[in-house]
């Protein structure tokens, strides 16, 4: 008997920002987090700019308008 992997595609549902770090959490539970100074732009953004975020692409990345700045899910997760 084989199994098969079911591939679950990453998608962001939540973003908080502790100290000096970004965390995404993922709709399949896991939390994502990285360092702001790897986003200069929401490293330099206040903390209304950053409270003002949406998901786009169905959840695939996070926008924030005011401070200018797309991360994908993907892209966090390919430099953990």
């Amino acid at each position: 008997m084989s199994t098969s992997a079911i591939r679950i595609e990453p998608f962001a549902v939540d973003v908080t920002f502790a100290g000096d770090a970004l965390h995404a959490r993922l709709a399949d539970g896991r939390e994502v987090s990285a360092p702001l100074e790897w986003f200069p732009r929401l490293r330099d953004a206040t903390e209304a700019q950053r409270r003002h975020w949406r998901v786009i692409g169905g959840g695939i990345g996070l926008h924030w308008p005011d401070a200018d700045e797309d991360i994908s899910v993907a892209g966090l997760l390919a430099t953990r």
